[in-house]
């Protein structure tokens, strides 16, 4: 069960939701800036069930951080909640939001993950939705988002943190692309082990009033928990049916790569730039081949 927001800690209840969830028989994680976490929280947060903490880093340092979050204080803030979760034996996560303002700043920033120990750096890329609307201009291009996997591919190879992009979803299908594996027994095998875009899927995300959306960038509900119990919103939803059986669905150069099951494109950014979660991944930079669909 992950537990996000807005920043979680900011709930006088949480702590008793994390309970709850625990004795559910849940795994919980907590996404938070950790500018609220000392030592009493995390050791409170260990013994509440959450086995991962995953932290907000926007920047390798302050004058970055801080500019993006604008809160001067909350690197150094953030910093401290990191360690303090580190003390407490809770796993870390770096969650990175990549943008105009900072992708030039990776290189050092992966340095920093690493040298905080974390197990895992989930490469969030923004997506123009909700208050995201208001720095558009900030998302990456097709080069920049070209330029962002080319260097998580390359600094895979010798950074401790397991590297995951979130509305990046080309990170697989370039590392098949630039082996020249385009069909045949390897792409089936990666086509197993990872499915792309994970909206409405093996994800979706509820909101506090209780409607469920495939992800947080598809601004669609499906139902609401209140209304309706959560398998049958997740068993019988049409958005839903759409985004399981995208492969026959998708438009446009999606619809023709030969990637669409590994990597499906963001659907999020398809419906942030078009208002249809089928279309093509404008960011997209791999072009299908000409036998894709052969």
């Amino acid at each position: 069960m992950a537990f996000t927001g807005g920043e979680p800690l900011m709930r006088p209840d949480l702590f008793e939701l994390l309970a709850y969830a625990q004795a559910l028989g849940f795994t919980n994680t907590l996404a938070t800036n950790a500018t609220l976490i000392d030592d009493q929280v995390a050791q409170r947060l260990r013994r509440c069930g959450v086995v991962i903490g995953a932290v907000s880093l926007d920047g390798f340092d302050a004058a970055t951080h801080d500019y993006v979050r604008g809160q001067p204080g909350s690197f150094e803030a953030a910093l401290r909640g990191i360690r303090a979760l580190r003390r407490a034996g809770i796993p870390l996560h770096i969650n990175v939001t990549a943008m105009e303002y900072n992708v030039d700043h990776v290189e050092p920033l992966m340095t920093l993950v690493d040298e905080l120990g974390a197990a895992i750096l989930i490469m969030y890329q923004l997506v123009p939705v909700g208050r995201g609307r208001a720095i558009e201009k900030a998302s990456l291009d097709v080069e920049a988002n070209e330029r962002l996997i080319r260097f998580m591919a390359q600094a895979q190879s010798t950074s401790r943190a397991i590297m995951e992009p979130v509305a990046g979803p080309q990170y697989w299908s370039f590392l098949l692309h630039r082996a020249n594996i385009h069909t045949g027994p390897l792409l089936r095998l990666a086509e197993m082990v990872f499915h792309g875009c994970s909206a409405g899927r093996g994800f979706v995300y509820i909101k506090p009033n209780g409607d469920v959306w495939p992800c947080p960038f598809i601004e669609v509900s499906c139902g609401n928990t209140r209304q309706t119990p959560f398998h049958t919103i997740w068993a019988t939803s049409p958005v839903f049916r759409d985004l399981r059986q995208r492969e026959s669905k998708l438009q446009g150069r999606c619809g023709e790569c030969e990637y669409r099951k590994l990597c499906g494109g963001c659907r999020g950014r398809s419906w942030a730039t078009s208002g249809n979660y089928l279309a093509e991944d404008p960011s997209c930079f791999i072009h299908p081949s000409a036998t894709s669909r052969g």
